[in-house]
């Protein structure tokens, strides 16, 4: 074997990844395995050995050593619009859908046990397959879809992880894998779905160690900064930033609506923002709505009200209210007359227990989007809404 043929044998290997339920897999005979990816070259054979027998990953399975740069998949132009539901499904199979937006992904927590009376919060990522319309469970540590659901981000590992792959959503392919050089979290695309925002920790903060059965103690937030991640150009740069005393625990960062500064709540709350490069910038006069997204209407109109029953949406130019809604919270503008909002069940006999529909400016409900749940109960799944 060639010195040569050797060294590129050495990367394919490192690119090979084999999901943990491949096993079942091959003994379920799934003709469609959109998580398998592999390697082959002519005079190589990679074996992988499973208790079923020996299984050698299909052609429409292998993952392509890309090139310097990556080129993103475009935005459907005009966007979809239409409404769809699974009131029937909880988490839901079908996709979910209203207007601008639709849920691209959603995640259960469950608590983990570890060493001692140590334990940690671990979230299962479901991931939105646009040419199906359903959801597929996922094994990585985070997931976040780019506007437009023609491509996501996956970061690879358990509760963190270091590398991030960018899947085509439509030939579910990994156009690339990329090193961040550190441990992080809270993967966010910028509005434009051409760069990633992720926060690095040294630690995970979502663990705390058992006091007793009602009782657990914290760690600190060992935060060290923030990742901006050029997709495009697979460029990298870490930003060093100081834990704020007065942060709230395990904050991660997010993108400004226009996606050139990045920000972070404090208490107060307060926001404060940065540029790309790290540097304390002026706060901005944005409004969030409490799904994270542009809380002002298509048209400039109309802004959506925070959290609390009945929640209310106002006139930009009077200050006066434009309509009041039974809902516990107001996510996002499906379009200029539309919400989509949180709707807890009945006459409300619990907050917690609440589903997504589409609700007029009026208050009036125009369409159960899901099924109601609990979400203080064990296996409740939380959506992200991103634009169509």
């Amino acid at each position: 074997m060639t010195k040569q043929l050797r060294e590129v044998l050495d990367e394919w290997a490192g690119e090979v990844r084999v999901p943990h339920d491949l096993a079942d897999r091959v003994l379920r005979r799934r003709a469609r395995r959109p998580w398998v990816y592999g390697a082959v070259a002519a005079g190589v054979a990679v074996v992988l050995a499973v208790v079923a027998g020996v299984v050698l990953p299909r052609q429409d399975d292998m993952t392509v050593r890309p090139a310097v740069e990556v080129t993103l998949p475009e935005r459907p132009s005009p966007a979809p619009t239409d409404v769809r539901t699974d009131v029937d499904n909880m988490p839901p199979k079908k996709m979910i859908a209203a207007g601008n937006y639709a849920v691209s992904a959603y995640f259960t927590t469950s608590t983990e046990k570890l060493e001692g009376r140590w334990e940690r919060a671990r979230r299962t990522w479901w991931l939105l397959d646009p040419q199906t319309g359903t959801y597929e469970k996922t094994p990585y540590a985070w997931v976040d879809v780019a506007p437009g659901l023609q491509v996501a981000a996956v970061l690879e590992g358990e509760v963190m992880g270091r590398r991030v792959g960018i899947l085509d959503l439509t030939t579910r392919q990994f156009l690339t894998w990329i090193d961040l050089g550190r441990d992080v979290m809270g993967l966010k695309w910028s509005p434009d779905g051409t760069k990633l925002l992720a926060t690095a920790y040294t630690d995970y903060p979502g663990r705390w160690e058992r006091v007793d059965a009602n009782s657990r103690m914290a760690v600190d937030s060992d935060r060290t900064g923030f990742v901006v991640v050029d997709v495009p150009a697979k460029k990298v740069d870490f930003r060093p930033l100081p834990l704020n005393e007065d942060l709230v625990r395990g904050n991660d960062f997010s993108w400004s609506l226009d996606g050139t500064l990045v920000w972070e709540l404090v208490g107060g709350p307060r926001f404060l923002y940065y540029s790309l490069d790290g540097r304390p910038h002026e706060a901005l006069q944005e409004h969030f709505s409490d799904a994270n997204v542009a809380a002002l209407s298509p048209n400039g109109k109309l802004l959506l009200g925070e959290a609390g029953l009945p929640t209310r949406i106002t006139d930009v130019a009077t200050g006066r209210v434009a309509g009041r809604q039974q809902a516990l919270q107001l996510h996002a503008w499906a379009d200029d007359e539309s919400v989509i909002a949180v709707r807890c069940k009945d006459d409300c006999p619990s907050e917690f227990v609440g589903a997504l529909v589409l609700i007029g400016v009026d208050g009036t409900e125009k369409t159960q989007l899901t099924g109601y749940q609990n979400s203080q109960e064990d296996g409740a799944w939380q959506w992200v809404l991103t634009p169509r």
